[in-house]
């Protein structure tokens, strides 16, 4: 592509086509504010910037349609964005949808297996730390909870988690960089509560599922964070990619 990309290198899988690679650049643009709200674009536009046919432009815009980031018009593609409502329904969503599955592994008579793996992602984000990669902590947390709501092997639950999974990928992408950049220190606290979860999964007791929640999603209880309103603060986030 012709641009130096927002959306973290890493996660971009070779198997994946240009039209999904550049609808995941698109979209962290879009949630990001690179692109702003009412902006209009063309599909010669895309194509030209990012070095690829139109085809897989029209890819991407298909599926970021579909996800209300913007809207395609005979006069070109109406960028939608979102709202600070917007990214706090996101946040509602996946606490509703760890929320079932957490009461679904309290039911279930052994998570030993869950708890293994769960450990495991959890070392790895504290090695993404200790080397200050905020992307690679973001790609583990993802994992993490990704990890959590597929174990119960509800089928409806992983079609909804499925949907939400691409913008709340760039939200955490954003958010984890943001603390990096402004308080580093409170990645300790993430891991902490990441641990919270871990246990209240092995013990079953319903005090540190509770303690787990309160304490993992304090950001969603407390409304959005600053980041989302603060384009300075929005710009360096972007830019992380470029000094990293």
């Amino acid at each position: 592509m012709g641009v130096i990309n927002i959306y973290p290198n890493k996660y971009v899988l070779q198997h994946l086509s240009i039209g999904k690679q550049l609808e995941k650049e698109l979209r962290i643009r879009i949630i990001s504010q690179h692109i702003q709200v009412g902006e209009i674009l063309s599909e010669n536009q895309i194509a030209k910037a990012y070095n690829v046919s139109r085809s897989p432009v029209r890819e991407a815009l298909r599926t970021l349609e579909s996800e209300r980031l913007l809207r395609l018009e005979r006069m070109g593609v109406v960028i939608l964005g979102m709202s600070e409502k917007d990214i706090e329904e996101v946040y509602d969503v996946r606490l509703m949808i760890e929320s079932f599955v957490m009461k679904r592994l309290l039911e279930r008579e052994n998570n030993d297996a869950l708890v293994k793996e769960l450990r495991k992602i959890h070392e790895m984000m504290h090695v993404a730390i200790k080397f200050q990669d905020m992307d690679e902590f973001s790609l583990q947390d993802m994992n993490f909870h990704e990890t959590i709501i597929r174990s119960i092997q509800h089928q409806q639950m992983t079609i909804v988690w499925e949907q939400l999974r691409p913008v709340m990928e760039c939200l955490i992408i954003l958010s984890m960089r943001y603390r990096g950049l402004t308080n580093y220190r409170d990645f300790e606290r993430i891991l902490t509560n990441h641990e919270l979860i871990i246990d209240a999964i092995e013990t079953k007791e319903n005090a540190k599922v509770d303690l787990a929640f309160e304490s993992n999603f304090n950001d969603v209880q407390n409304g959005v964070e600053d980041l989302w309103t603060n384009p300075e603060m929005l710009k360096e986030v972007r830019e992380y990619v470029e000094e990293n």
